[in-house]
């Protein structure tokens, strides 16, 4: 159960919610409280813990913030049940521009489950914007940094839409060598030449898929890893291509 709730002081506002779930404190405060240092620093109030209330201590503008984004936060933990610093950090940015209540999309979409049952869903608006266009489109050019789950999102859209029979088979592609060289220069055969270069995609497959399930798909071919360069002239029919 949870209860808001204020008093006045003569400088300051006083807000405070009641939080009964001892898991919701727990994730909301973080290890060592570090969470909550945080959120003090950003909006300069005080939090604490008071007979199972959450004590919003500030001026009127902040205190109002800050319970607005305890709320937010409190829906995130209901719903995963954790709240990591990323997760923080990206919801007061969202709260702080009005634009939380695009926290439930993000909440309620789940893209994939991997095969050790976690669940993966858009953690930023970006990443939602990139999956809508994914399913809406047949062609999707995404760019951005390295790092900001472009090729996994992607990849988890695909064992979605294999597993549901939209397509047949995942062949996943990338440029294998860098500007100006040649693999016909690299020692080994194809797969020790094109490994070091594809293993990214390799390592989000056996995350999402698991590992036996990853290998009877590779090996049937229903998975198919390949530079781009040995790419022309193929038939990618009824295909998820990445």
């Amino acid at each position: 159960m949870i209860e808001g709730g204020y008093s006045l002081t003569k400088d300051k506002t006083e807000k405070q919610i009641l939080i009964e779930d001892s898991n919701i404190i727990t994730e909301l405060f973080g290890k060592f409280d570090e969470n909550v240092k945080i959120i003090e620093d950003e909006f300069e109030v005080e939090l604490v813990l008071r007979n199972g209330h959450l004590v919003i201590v500030g001026d009127n503008v902040s205190t109002e913030i800050v319970e607005k984004l305890i709320y937010n936060l409190m829906e995130i933990i209901y719903s995963q049940k954790r709240l990591n610093k990323q997760e923080l950090r990206y919801t007061i940015e969202l709260v702080k521009k009005g634009k939380e209540g695009q926290l439930k999309d993000l909440l309620n979409d789940v893209v994939c489950i991997t095969a050790s049952g976690k669940t993966i869903k858009p953690k930023t608006i970006g990443q939602k914007i990139y999956i809508d266009g994914i399913r809406k489109n047949d062609i999707v050019f995404g760019i951005g940094p390295a790092g900001t789950g472009k090729t996994y999102l992607a990849m988890a859209m695909a064992v979605t839409a294999f597993k549901n029979k939209e397509v047949n088979r995942i062949i996943l592609t990338r440029p294998a060598v860098e500007a100006g060289e040649s693999l016909g220069f690299l020692p080994g055969d194809l797969q020790e030449k094109v490994d070091p270069y594809l293993r990214p995609i390799y390592d989000a497959l056996f995350d999402i898929l698991g590992g036996e399930t990853y290998s009877k798909l590779i090996e049937k071919g229903l998975i198919e890893v390949a530079p781009l360069a040995y790419m022309r002239g193929r038939t990618l029919d009824n295909s998820y291509v990445i």
